[in-house]
């Protein structure tokens, strides 16, 4: 795998960001296991990148909970737990309801029109492809709370959104994921943030997440196998 600016990246962005970029998404999809070891030498040979743009990607992703340094030199993907992904799920429900009451509030014209876009597309995705679908989703879901005029709470959103998704990625992997139709959940979601109904659409927001969390929270151990 050859460490190379993708079309969507500007050619000023540097190895280490790119580095960091593929190993997020090896971490969350579970190509890389919860609790591995993550040796310099062995990312060298599968990235074919040098070992100070590793370390230095590794270090950025510890901010993220996604890796854990072990001793001064070693990392490892974060592990698992329950009491983890509980601790996750608690905090998406609060902050993104947060964030998408202060979109209600705040979003003018344009975001409703790229609310209802960022709905359609992700309507029209195949959900057997799974990472199209799952670039849709997450737009979809970031433009829920887009207008919200909060850089940090972003931040801390998107990376929870990541950790989140780890989760589904793994139970997906055991195969014992039940595919669930959330079309209609998404679709009255983004109706009552249009209609600027705040209440009903952060409820509705944070019962699509805990109706997901619920499940994957009762296959705990099956992820671990």
């Amino acid at each position: 795998m050859d460490i190379q600016p993708g079309a969507d990246e500007t050619a000023t962005t540097s190895t280490t960001q790119r580095v960091a970029i593929v190993l997020r998404q090896l971490l969350i999809t579970g190509e890389i296991n919860p609790g591995e070891r993550l040796k310099v030498e062995s990312l060298k040979a599968r990235l074919n990148v040098g070992a100070s743009p590793i370390r230095e990607a590794l270090s950025l992703l510890t901010s993220d909970q996604l890796v854990e340094r072990i001793d001064q030199r070693g990392f490892r993907a974060a592990p698992i737990s329950e009491a983890n992904f509980s601790e996750i799920l608690t905090l998406r429900c609060k902050l993104e309801a947060m964030a998408l009451r202060s979109s209600i509030e705040r979003g003018q014209t344009h975001w409703e029109e790229q609310l209802v876009l960022s709905h359609h597309r992700l309507a029209q995705a195949e959900r057997s492809n799974i990472k199209e679908w799952e670039i849709q989703h997450k737009a979809y879901h970031r433009s829920l709370i887009d207008a919200c005029d909060s850089p940090i709470l972003l931040r801390f959103c998107d990376q929870l959104y990541d950790l989140n998704i780890r989760y589904r990625y793994l139970a997906l992997k055991s195969k014992i994921y039940k595919k669930r139709n959330v079309s209609d959940e998404h679709q009255r979601i983004m109706e009552a943030a249009v209609a600027r109904d705040a209440d009903t659409a952060s409820r509705l927001l944070e019962e699509h997440y805990r109706s997901t969390g619920d499940y994957l929270a009762g296959q705990m151990a099956a992820f671990a196998e």
